[in-house]
């Protein structure tokens, strides 16, 4: 699948108002890698234990104490989203929507992973899912597109 310059373009539109609505510094940082299947498999074996491929991954970097750089840059850096864009495609088919509204959809769900959200308990599940619809809709991306 090719990345075009709309998608690119989409992905910063998604991650600036995510960090705009959740009140992140302008100096804040996110990696965001766009994956096969195969890749984010071996990324998921190793680091969850589950040797099948997902959807997205997220690595935040203030899961734990980290030391304190003086007179490093000051910016915040969050973590790495990985998005396989196989899984993105399959999944947009079967819920019937566009990839590119998978892949908002992802990155948001990625975003909120590293800002600590998470999604094993159903209300935590529930509350997740509002966000990343709230996130969405400001940006007027709908199930339909």
């Amino acid at each position: 699948m090719t990345v075009t310059p709309e998608m690119e373009q989409m992905l910063i539109s998604v991650l600036k108002k995510t960090a705009e609505l959740y009140g992140l510094e302008p100096q804040s940082e996110v990696s965001v890698v766009l994956a096969d299947d195969q890749y984010i498999q071996a990324l998921n074996r190793e680091y969850r234990g589950k040797d099948t491929p997902t959807d997205v991954l997220s690595f935040a970097l203030n899961e734990g104490d980290e030391p304190e750089i003086f007179e490093g840059p000051d910016e915040q850096l969050l973590g790495d989203i990985i998005i396989s864009l196989e899984t993105a495609k399959r999944q947009a088919e079967e819920y019937e929507h566009s990839v590119e509204r998978e892949i908002a959809f992802l990155t948001v769900h990625g975003m909120l992973h590293l800002l600590g959200y998470d999604h094993i308990q159903e209300e935590d599940r529930l509350e997740m899912r509002q966000e990343e619809e709230a996130v969405l809709s400001s940006l007027g991306i709908t199930r339909e597109r």
